[in-house]
């Protein structure tokens, strides 16, 4: 039981509950039916005490709170950029300036892109930190020719996916994206733009 049963309960609370009934009736622990009414109920609670109600018979699995050991300690994970969406499409594009820290969160139907190419960024190294919790939730990441993507700082459970495949290693002017966090039912996808002509 939580020690706060009437603190208000966050949308990122409500996405745990969702994802721990999605999987709990994929164990066949509780029937469809039963995932839709609870599932409703979720996304409707107020406090965390009711979110909590929703799965007292439910073994009690939470989510991971990665720490990734190649994560700078240096890096500041306040004051970056923060692309956070529960649904609907969250996009960075263009001309903008790329902090040493971003947080990118998706939720149910989100999606997050976030594209590089036009970028000004004066690190050589930044840190993306993920968060896909729910079902259909992605998060698009689109780099330069010679930016590498490193991904062994993710965690991905269940149906979590990362797919990074670059076509050349690091440029010596290159940047790298240390990517971090856990991906636990959506995907991330990392795109290279192709070379010009």
């Amino acid at each position: 039981m939580t020690e706060q049963p009437d603190m208000r309960a966050s949308d990122q609370d409500r996405e745990r509950v969702a994802e721990m009934l999605r999987v709990a009736v994929g164990e066949g622990r509780i029937t469809l039916e039963e995932l839709n009414e609870r599932v409703d109920r979720a996304y409707t609670a107020i406090t965390r005490g009711q979110l909590e109600a929703l799965v007292a018979d439910l073994p009690q699995i939470g989510l991971p709170v990665p720490v990734s050991p190649t994560m700078p300690l240096s890096v500041p994970t306040t004051g970056g950029l923060e692309l956070h969406t529960r649904s609907g499409k969250v996009v960075r594009h263009g001309r903008w300036s790329v902090p040493p820290y971003i947080s990118a969160k998706a939720g149910r139907f989100g999606t997050v892109k976030i594209d590089f190419t036009m970028a000004d960024c004066p690190h050589r190294e930044i840190v993306l930190d993920v968060e896909i919790t729910s079902w259909f939730g992605d998060v698009v990441v689109i780099l330069p020719r010679g930016w590498l993507v490193r991904e062994e700082g993710v965690v991905r459970r269940w149906m979590g996916a990362v797919f990074n495949r670059p076509p050349v290693p690091l440029a010596h002017d290159g940047v790298l994206i240390r990517l971090t966090g856990y991906v636990q039912t959506g995907d991330v996808w990392v795109r290279y733009r192709h070379p010009e002509g």
